[in-house]
Order: C-alpha cells, then structure tokens, then sequence
C-alpha cells in the first residue's frame, strides 16, 4: 500500500459499526504514529551535501556510491522515504518485504518472499543483498533499512544448511511458543548474514542501519537477527533454546549438528563488539511501540476517555494477557459511574502455544479469550491486532470484541470455548462475522508498519 493510507484502510474496516468507531480511529491515530515513510522522512534529511539522521551528521564528500538494502514488513515504505531525501544519489538497492506488502519505486527494487516460514524467494534476495555489500569499498555508504519480519525474509543458510532446515526449525519453534528473542538466538547462529554479518560483509564500507522496531525494548541485537550490530548471544546460548523446548531431536539433524559443534567451539561464532567492522557502523530507531502507544493516548484523550498505557511489553502467552486485560477492565467498569469513560493502552508481542490444530494468530486469539473473559457484560469493548495488518498465518490484523460476542456466538451455533481450545480462532471469527452479519474480524491489508501489536480496552460506565 502507499504510505499514509492507514487511516483509510482501518476505517472502511471498522467504521461501519458504529458503535466500534473511537476503537477504530484510536487504531488509525497509532498507526499514523509510527507509519515507514513518515517515521524515517522524520528522521533524515540532507544539508549542504550532508546526510543528517537523529541530528548525527554524515559527510557524503568522500562517498563514491551510496547503495540501500534491507528486509522487513516495512521497508518498502521506509525505501520510498529514502528515495525522496536521496534521490539520484542513490547508485543501487533492493529491499525484501512480505509478499503483498510491496510496492513500486523510482531507484530501489522491492522483493517479495514468504513470512514467517522462508522461502527460496528470500534466499534468493539475500544472496543479492550480500553481493551487493560485497562489492563495497571504504567510499560506500550503504543504507540498511531493517523491520519486523527481516528475520524470516532475510535468510541465507550456513554452509550444510539447506533452505528446509531452517524452515522446519522456524516452524518448531513457532509451534512451542518461542519469544521472538529465542527464535533470532538460535536464527543468528545458522545463518551467514544474521548476528552483525551483513555489516562484516560489507566492511570497509560505511554502513547506516534504519531500524522500524518490533521488538520489545528495542534491542538492536534482536531486530532482524541483528544483522548490523555486534550479538551477545553465543552457540550455548542457542542450544540452551532448542532444549528448553525439547527439539533437539525434532529439529534436522544437521542442525543440531552444527549448533553442538558450535557450543564446543569448532564453528565461528556471531559477530562480537570488538569486530573492526562495527567502527565504521551506525544504527538508529526511527519509530517504536512506545510512538504508536503515545499516539493513541493523545486521540483518546481528544474523543473523551481517561486513558491508561499499561504496558508496552505485553508478553507471554496470550490467554493470560487476555486475562489480564479482562480483570483490569471488569474493575474499571465496576468503579465507573453513568456516562464516565476510560481507555486502557497495551502494545508487544504475545506468544500462543499450540496445542490445536486451527487456524488463528496471537491478537485473535488474545480477542477470543477476553470475549469469554467478559461474556455478558456490557460497556466493555476491545482491539487487538497487529500494526502490520497481519496476525500468524492469516489475511486478518486482528479482532474486535465485547461482551456479547461469546453469548450470541452460541445462539449462533458456534462454540467460542472449542475454537479457543484448537487454536481456531481465525475460523471463528470468519463464522461470526458470516453468521452475524457483523464485522468483528479485524482486515486490514498491509498497513506500511510494523511495531509489534497493539491492545486498545475501552470501557464505559
């Protein structure tokens, strides 16, 4: 899509119901906040031939070349912005972003690949993106656009690794429920480019990492694996993983193989600190959980709500953070006199443990659970939904729910209980909304960010 459409998208969704209207323009207000082409044109700009990010000046007098690659949902807006501020400078690029989240550009090529499972499309871009640093001098300067998702559509393998093998460790570890930390530990540790090696192929060249963060805490060596920064992670480490989740005799076994060989030092470890390559290596946060939940805040007050952030790490398995959620609402509606209104904020990255065999994502599943949490009571309503428009394996962003959903479900024929207890809850909602006639089912299309997901409670007295 093109950037600045996410209040249009997220409106023809949600505003026809009347009565979800403040969910949908608070959801529009903190994807505004944090939009790719937005978020970086705010943080960069030329001056008398000087590239200035953040206020930190780069002279471009010695630069021969200037070259920009990156992965992610997002970079093909953040591609665009660069294209606008950079213009003709630019000598050559290729971002990799989800199949579906392209769009096209004057200078830069846009890839697609799959998400979150890699495909030979990924592997493919990849190779193009490292031979492109590769070629690099001291008189490079290489712009690395980086975003949710570049874990998975940035993956060139280790040698005596195969495409398969790391699609089937990705798939294993999503399946048990692994935090998006785990799974880049053990990623950055079979990869050639993940864990500061991209920023090791391009040296000597100057490299500028752009970073649009989905990950809590904004840890850079967590972003994207990390490509551009130093990992503090180490082969132990990844072994530790796979054990935690009892997959080492479930993942491939030349896998296990090379994880071991590296525990006991016998394979190169990640890039560290210390590694010549980082001198010359810059990176920034051009826009975070924390912009879109402040944004949020802001429209909120603006419609007439007492408005709460309650946490911008929501983590951990989702039904407990519906739990969450529901008590803090269910207290609030108790204390609540006639006409009085409060918005509880959350945004991070939850985790489902599968145990069933549906079809759903973390934020509709999330939606699910707090619709059996609150079943019957009035004046409570939620969202949830990830800011890249995308939730697991689905077309759908999210959901919206209250307290009547789980109790007209079952007039309806639909037993909310069971689809939650088969990680159905995409189907579910896909029912719902058939049956109904209504439109709990959050379809966003790609919405040009990706800052993790995004709870908005709203509760009336």
């Amino acid at each position: 899509m093109r950037h600045g459409d996410n209040i249009m998208i997220i409106q023809n969704q949600v505003n026809p119901l009347t009565e979800h209207r403040d969910l949908g323009d608070i959801f529009a207000a903190a994807l505004d906040a944090v939009d790719s082409f937005q978020a970086l044109a705010r943080n960069m700009r030329m001056h008398n031939h000087n590239l200035i990010i953040q206020e930190n000046i780069f002279t471009l007098h010695a630069m021969k070349r200037i070259v920009v690659v990156g992965a992610g949902k997002a970079t093909a807006g953040m591609a665009a912005a660069v294209e606008a501020v950079l213009a003709e400078r630019i000598s050559q690029g290729l971002v990799i972003v989800k199949e579906g989240h392209a769009m096209p550009l004057g200078i830069i090529e846009v890839a697609e690949a799959a998400h979150p499972i890699p495909d030979e499309r990924g592997v493919q871009g990849t190779r193009r993106v490292l031979q492109m640093v590769k070629e690099s001098d001291e008189h490079t300067l290489i712009l690395c656009l980086l975003s949710g998702g570049a874990s998975a559509l940035l993956v060139a393998p280790m040698a005596g690794l195969s495409l398969g093998d790391k699609q089937a460790i990705t798939g294993q570890l999503l399946k048990a429920g692994a935090s998006i930390s785990e799974l880049n530990t053990v990623r950055k540790h079979l990869s050639v480019v993940k864990g500061g090696k991209l920023a090791q192929a391009a040296f000597p060249a100057r490299v500028i990492g752009l970073i649009l963060s989905d990950v809590i805490g904004n840890r850079l060596d967590v972003i994207a694996s990390g490509p551009t920064v130093p990992d503090p992670s180490t082969f132990a480490d990844a072994v530790a993983v796979i054990r935690q989740f009892n997959l080492a005799e479930k993942i491939p076994r030349r896998a296990w193989q090379l994880l071991e060989r590296g525990r006991l030092g016998r394979e190169d470890e990640t890039m560290k600190s210390h590694d010549p390559c980082f001198a010359g290596t810059f990176n920034f946060i051009i826009g975070d959980i924390g912009q879109a939940l402040a944004a949020a805040r802001e429209k909120a007050r603006q419609l007439g709500y007492v408005c709460e952030i309650l946490t911008a790490e929501l983590q951990g398995d989702c039904t407990r953070s519906a739990h969450f959620l529901a008590q803090k609402a269910l207290q609030a509606r108790k204390r609540l006199q006639p006409g009085e209104r409060v918005c509880f904020l959350s945004g991070g990255e939850t985790t489902v443990t599968v145990k069933g065999n549906g079809q759903g994502g973390r934020n509709q599943e999330l939606a699910l659970a707090f619709a059996l949490e609150i079943a019957g009571t009035s004046g409570i309503q939620l969202l949830s939904a990830g800011t890249d428009g995308t939730d697991g394996p689905t077309d759908a962003a999210g959901a919206i729910v209250d307290g009547t959903i789980a109790v007209r479900a079952r007039e309806l024929g639909l037993d909310p209980g069971a689809y939650l207890a088969n990680n159905d809850s995409y189907t579910f909602f896909a029912a719902f909304d058939a049956r109904g006639g209504t439109h709990n089912h959050l379809l966003t299309g790609p919405t040009g960010t990706n800052v993790m997901d995004v709870q908005i409670v709203l509760v009336q007295g």
